[in-house]
């Protein structure tokens, strides 16, 4: 998680999944760590009881589709379902899920994301924290997946067969959430997040077709085969698109954001289809796409001429480097909020470590897990502001990412919530009580005292 550049580590590119030699050594070392944690993932085994939820209509019909009007207070986890033998593995991860799939025990550990007993368990989980819904994501590599060899000979040079299969992989475990969420009976929904991240996506392959439009068939197959699971927006179901983290903003160069937009535009048989809106990552640092210039003092608004979502933005309010303080973005529709993301733990500008990016002294711009006698400081300042700004949606960074090097060395560089070894399960409690008592703020009840965090 690095500055707002053009090679930035945030436009999330995946390498191939190697076996570490150091998670070798962690996991045939800590054989008393894993049979302690047997024990932990028996408790976890039972699911959770709901709590009361927001009343609103359109979360809680689980025949139904989640049905989002200008009312309301709808909460997203950004979900990951790319781990498995053939796809992105947990070998090069800091942090090591709780849950296992017997398949991946081979190469080290971690699950399957194919797994039913691990669909079955995330959503339990999801389903206590109060989510309403899941972003999930191929962004990662879109041409190389969903075009031909002749294309990968001509624009891909490291689309291997290898590596095809790996990112492939990924959107078939993706796309399997449908079905396999299906038969859960899930109230959960499902928001697909594509990949606007390479200029490749727009060209077209051989049989005329670009990656972007790919992808736009492969979810919207999926999702008409189980519209139940999809969240309307504007009348239409929902998809967002990811363009990485630095945005040109000048319109005159024509940036790939805006080549989207025109080719929905010259795309009318999508977008009567779908409603479309764009994702970025650590606005909080571009300040030219901000709605004013002045310095911040609070939560920024994103000029409506971008309207962009966060991926992830930094917040760091007692930062006295050149370009803190940092604070999270949002943006607008009408005079609601549209959408506010809240984290767990963000980076600086250089990453977590400084000097060396992979170990301590941690960076003086970071806002890390832990705060002062282990509270979830960042994730409780995070939604602070959510109950003040009470957007549209609200979206969690992050479930279940796990991957360097977005994820760091220990718990306090890590912004996943899913149990793993380094932190525990103590979050997903942490998590619970900040979904209630925001839930209990924008439904205009009296809300309860601030959650206290252990």
């Amino acid at each position: 998680m690095l500055a707002a550049t053009k090679e930035d580590v945030n436009r999330r590119k995946l390498t191939r999944p190697t076996i570490a030699h150091s998670a070798r050594k962690w996991i045939s070392g800590h054989r008393s760590a894993l049979a302690a944690i047997s024990l932990v993932l028996a408790s976890l085994a039972q699911p959770r009881p709901l709590t009361a939820q927001s009343p609103d209509p359109e979360s809680r019909d689980r025949r139904g589709p989640l049905v989002v009007t200008e009312e309301s207070h709808v909460v997203v986890m950004q979900y990951e379902a790319w781990f498995g033998p053939n796809a992105v593995t947990f070998q090069t991860s800091a942090a090591i899920p709780l849950l296992q799939s017997e398949d991946m025990q081979s190469i080290g550990g971690g699950y399957d994301s194919a797994d039913p007993a691990i669909i079955k368990r995330h959503v339990a989980w999801m389903e206590s924290l109060g989510m309403d819904a899941a972003l999930i994501e191929v962004t990662n590599n879109v041409s190389c997946i969903f075009n031909g060899e002749a294309f990968a000979e001509k624009y891909l040079p490291n689309c291997s067969p290898a590596f095809r299969l790996q990112n492939q992989t990924i959107r078939d475990n993706t796309g399997n959430l449908y079905p396999a969420w299906s038969k859960l009976d899930t109230r959960l929904k499902l928001i697909p997040l594509l990949g606007g991240i390479d200029q490749d996506v727009l060209y077209k392959d051989t049989d005329g077709k670009t990656a972007f439009e790919k992808e736009v068939d492969y979810f919207s197959d999926r999702m008409k085969h189980h519209p139940e699971l999809n969240v309307i927006y504007q009348g239409k179901p929902l998809m967002l698109i990811y363009l990485g983290a630095p945005q040109d903003p000048t319109a005159s160069d024509n940036p790939l954001w805006l080549q989207i937009r025109k080719f929905l535009k010259s795309h009318p048989e999508i977008t009567r289809q779908y409603t479309f809106r764009m994702m970025a990552g650590y606005l909080d640092s571009q300040s030219y796409l901000w709605a004013s210039q002045n310095p911040p003092a609070g939560p920024v608004e994103i000029n409506p001429e971008y309207g962009f979502w966060s991926w992830v933005d930094r917040l760091n309010t007692s930062c006295t480097l050149a370009l803190c303080p940092y604070y999270p973005s949002y943006n607008k529709s009408g005079t609601r909020v549209e959408n506010f993301t809240a984290s767990i733990a963000t980076a600086g500008q250089n990453g977590w470590g400084c000097p060396n990016p992979d170990e301590l002294p941690y960076c003086p711009d970071d806002a890390l897990r832990y705060g002062k006698h282990d509270s979830y400081a960042t994730f409780a300042s995070f939604m602070d502001y959510a109950r003040q700004l009470q957007p549209i949606f609200l979206i969690l960074h992050q479930f279940n990412e796990f991957n360097s090097s977005d994820e760091g060395w220990d718990a306090n560089t890590n912004d996943d919530i899913e149990p793993a070894h380094q932190w525990g399960a103590k979050d997903l409690d942490i998590v619970k009580n900040q979904i209630d008592y925001y839930r209990s703020a924008v439904d205009q009840h009296h809300p309860p005292e601030a959650p206290s965090v252990p």
